[in-house]
């Protein structure tokens, strides 16, 4: 009862530090409209860096992030990773070490103020329209073709199911196939902790972490074999693990 209380509380102050910090954020965010790509993108990822890193360390979330040294430079990767939080998102976009896009929901681009600083950072897709996966598919490309990492939650939706991960769908692992980029994969613990996907209105500020694993090459192999060999290697590190 007394930890709910207090978790409470803490959703409150971590909504009013996001927000706050939001107004602020937006400014710069929306002057890169202006710059042509990859450099918005670059500077919208340096402005986002600083901006969860702030978030995180005001509301008592401290985070934990192996394996950045991967990337190999002037390489861009495909990296995917397991999806248990709404916290996700806000570690593992900014732990990865150069400018990167995220797939993200068409339909939070429509909140107003949020869904401009929302959209910069993400390739935004409507799954419920054949049209807008298309054209979702076409722009993930050009971001790696423009050199920028492309972050991807293979499972689609958060995990609820009690296993380690759900069954991962084709897309990402098509991209990396058709296009030739690694898939890097990277598996994030305890963020469900923060935000649990049974409970509402609740904020609890504990540890995070995000570990970041070998590159899977992509090289004589179909989109249906990369994906069960990635599904494997998450799943495995993650029960070996999932309790340090």
């Amino acid at each position: 009862m007394v930890k709910n209380i207090i978790a409470r509380i803490m959703a409150v102050w971590a909504i009013l530090v996001f927000i706050t910090t939001m107004l602020i954020v937006w400014i710069p965010a929306w002057i890169t409209s202006f710059w042509p790509e990859p450099k918005r993108t670059i500077y919208v990822f340096r402005i986002f860096n600083a901006w969860m890193a702030f978030f995180l360390i005001m509301t008592g979330v401290r985070k934990k992030i192996t394996g950045k040294h991967h990337f190999k430079k002037g390489e861009a990767y495909v990296v995917v990773c397991n999806h248990n939080s709404f916290m996700d998102v806000p570690l593992a976009s900014p732990a990865i070490p150069g400018a990167n896009k995220t797939i993200a929901k068409e339909e939070m681009a429509k909140i107003p103020i949020f869904g401009m600083v929302y959209s910069r950072g993400s390739v935004l897709v409507n799954r419920k329209s054949e049209e807008s996966r298309r054209r979702s598919y076409t722009k993930m490309k050009e971001v790696l073709q423009m050199g920028l990492h492309m972050c991807i939650y293979p499972e689609g939706t958060r995990n609820k199911s009690g296993e380690p991960l759900q069954r991962f769908h084709d897309g990402a692992f098509k991209l990396a196939v058709e296009t030739g980029k690694s898939v890097l994969p990277a598996v994030i613990f305890d963020t469900v902790k923060v935000l649990p996907t049974d409970k509402t209105f609740y904020f609890w500020p504990h540890p995070v972490e995000m570990h970041f694993l070998e590159p899977i090459a992509v090289a004589n192999k179909t989109t249906q074999q990369l994906k069960e060999e990635v599904f494997e290697t998450m799943k495995q590190y993650y029960l070996q693990h999932q309790k340090l």
